[in-house]
């Protein structure tokens, strides 16, 4: 039986790509940077170097020291710009600016389907690669959240699909993996590491019933939760 529902924030609660069409439609646009197009060059320099570098870090797993810090390290050594730089790219332009837009690019279902999920006695919760507080406000579900994890807290150092985040949920939750359904966007991200921590996995916004060896169940909609939910997980994926 399910008992919980842990969501990934990204990509799965809101849409990504309708997201970044509209932050890149800002960035060339703000006047200050209109003014300075090598600005506007250093700021996709910075953002474009920052994403390949957390990707390339997913291989990582676990390292010795903070995985917050080394993020921005590794980019500004990549990009050849400051860390102060970097950091202040991805705090106006990945964290702040973007909050606006987002009760706009909502997946479509996402705040009756989790409604449904919390009356039903279930507890929802998010685990998240990159800051998701301030993010479920902007859309309007931070209520109906009992449960944040992010992968740079110091009790959890990694990013998916490392089972270490998965895990710190079930035990601040005090709930067995099994009990557990991750929901996520990514196949290779998202499930691969939902198994790896014992969990079932639902990856949104795909066709079909199944995939990549039965580690996943496909929904095309968020609203395909409220069935899935109900089958047997004690059956396997």
């Amino acid at each position: 039986m399910i008992k919980a529902i842990l969501f990934d924030v990204d990509g799965t609660l809101y849409l990504q790509a309708r997201l970044r069409a509209l932050m890149a439609g800002e960035l060339v646009s703000v006047p200050w940077l209109q003014h300075a197009p090598w600005r506007v060059s250093r700021v996709w320099t910075a953002l474009r170097t920052f994403r390949h570098v957390r990707e390339e870090l997913r291989r990582l797993g676990q390292p010795p020291g903070s995985l917050e810090r080394l993020q921005y390290t590794e980019a500004a050594a990549r990009a050849g710009l400051p860390v102060g730089e970097i950091e202040e790219c991805v705090e106006e332009w990945i964290v702040r600016r973007p909050l606006k837009y987002l009760p706009h690019v909502v997946r479509p279902g996402t705040l009756e389907t989790m409604a449904r999920l919390r009356d039903s006695g279930r507890r929802i919760g998010v685990f998240s690669d990159y800051p998701a507080a301030a993010k479920l406000k902007a859309m309007r579900i931070d209520h109906l959240v009992s449960l944040i994890v992010e992968a740079t807290e110091a009790d959890v150092n990694a990013f998916k699909p490392h089972p270490r985040g998965f895990l710190v949920a079930a035990e601040r939750w005090g709930i067995a993996p099994r009990e557990i359904l991750y929901v996520g966007d990514r196949p290779d991200v998202d499930a691969v590491g939902a198994e790896a921590a014992g969990m079932h996995c639902v990856v949104v916004g795909r066709t079909g019933s199944r995939g990549q060896q039965e580690r996943y169940l496909a929904a095309t909609s968020m609203t395909d939760l409220d069935s899935l939910i109900e089958r047997d997980w004690s059956a396997g994926s």
